[in-house]
């Protein structure tokens, strides 16, 4: 088979019962029966080949709902699929309605080092559910073997401007490479830094200063800011070098997840890299040495190969270029809807590559649960997800595939 589906899912701190995983957050018995049974019933109706989730405190549970989702699935077979001695039953319609379960053998869970199981304060991890297996073993990648250190340019002058050191990234990425019909898709999963500040508590001190809403800090709380996108912005470098270590190898890749960032936002740039000019022939060399010293329309093509085959392409863009209005969002807070779960994909299933070996039928969204946090119903959503979940279907072609 080679069309296949692939979904991001936010499932908003999944973990069991009777758990306080932030401060005094917790699910009741009752809470969180509702909240794994919503949880099978987007799973089954979802039915992707591959899954990745994001905010998962536990793999029990997530297996627990995965085997929910597999018996609802396999009861819905046997009611909706004919059995061969119905004369209808190679109607293509039914291998839409078919449901093929998960089973136990496919999913890869990544725990959270900063996790240490302190009530109230738990940090989530992420996995990957695959109906087609993994290639190897798949990987984490969250505590950096070298740190990364970011110089800063001094801006002309002598003194040392510095720079910014990432250790360890705030939550695991996880990648996996994953057989699909006799060919290998590496898929990358992660949940970046979110936007809310990141403050600092003094030695000896309960809080942060800035956390004190009463006394007011501006200044502070935007520093806090510049904190969460200095990290978020270095953990989008951390993927976008693992990204690449599989591009320089001609490999497919997809890139999936919680970006916690817009598609224009620079995080989300630096993982999906450049786009090219469309001719660097009329911009100044490098090298200039008068003003008429330009790149030669050879090295144009150059430039151009250089940054494209690295480039990767957004699933939702691609639907976009196709529908007649913008209706993508997965996430809304104060009247604001956007989209920061994204699908990304290198020019592989790029249908406007020549090199092309996979493209992109259509592009799924599944947001009718979410309300708007400033809204009286937002409570609706604290036991379902404040994340829609999204879905590209997609097909490797072969070399008898049409285009």
């Amino acid at each position: 088979m080679s069309r296949f589906t692939i979904a991001s899912f936010n499932v908003k701190n999944l973990i069991g019962p009777d758990q306080e995983y932030y401060k005094f957050q917790n699910y009741t018995p009752e809470e969180y029966a509702w909240k794994s049974d919503w949880m099978a019933d987007q799973l089954l109706t979802l039915d992707a080949d591959i899954v990745g989730f994001q905010e998962i405190f536990e793999e029990e549970p997530l297996r627990a709902v995965i085997a929910e989702a597999d018996k609802r699935g396999i009861e819905a077979n046997a009611a909706t699929v004919p059995d061969r001695s119905k004369r209808y039953h190679r109607k293509a319609i039914f291998r839409k309605l078919a449901y093929g379960p998960y089973g136990s053998g496919g999913l890869a869970f990544a725990p959270n080092v900063n996790d240490t199981d302190t009530p109230g304060q738990r940090r989530p991890g992420l996995a990957i559910l695959s109906r087609f297996g993994f290639v190897g073993t798949p990987e984490v990648i969250q505590e950096l073997e070298h740190p990364l250190d970011i110089p800063m340019s001094d801006l002309g002058g002598d003194e040392d401007a510095g720079y910014f050191t990432l250790r360890r990234l705030s939550r695991p990425i996880l990648k996996a490479r994953i057989p699909i019909n006799g060919q290998v898709v590496t898929v990358f999963n992660c949940h970046l830094k979110s936007k809310l500040g990141e403050f600092i508590t003094p030695a000896g001190a309960p809080f942060a200063p800035e956390a004190v809403l009463t006394a007011y800090d501006p200044a502070g709380r935007a520093l806090g800011a510049l904190r969460a996108a200095l990290r978020r912005m270095g953990e989008a470098w951390v993927l976008r070098r693992a990204i690449l270590d599989e591009l320089e190898q001609d490999r497919p890749v997809m890139v999936l997840g919680d970006f916690n960032d817009g598609e224009h936002a620079v995080s989300s740039e630096i993982i999906s890299g450049e786009v090219p000019f469309r001719n660097y022939s009329w911009m100044l060399r490098h090298d200039a040495k008068h003003g008429s010293d330009r790149y030669s329309s050879k090295e144009n093509t150059q430039i151009v190969e250089a940054i494209d085959k690295v480039r990767l392409r957004a699933a939702e863009k691609i639907f976009l270029k196709r529908s007649l209005r913008d209706v993508v969002y997965t996430t809304a807070f104060g009247g604001v809807h956007e989209s920061i779960d994204q699908i990304y994909m290198s020019r592989h299933f790029d249908p406007e590559w020549s090199g092309a070996t996979g493209k992109m039928h259509y592009f799924s969204v599944f947001n009718d649960h979410l309300t708007d946090g400033s809204h009286p119903e937002a409570p609706y959503n604290k036991l379902a997800s404040d994340h829609g979940q999204i879905m590209a279907h997609m097909e490797l072609l072969t070399p008898e595939t049409p285009e």
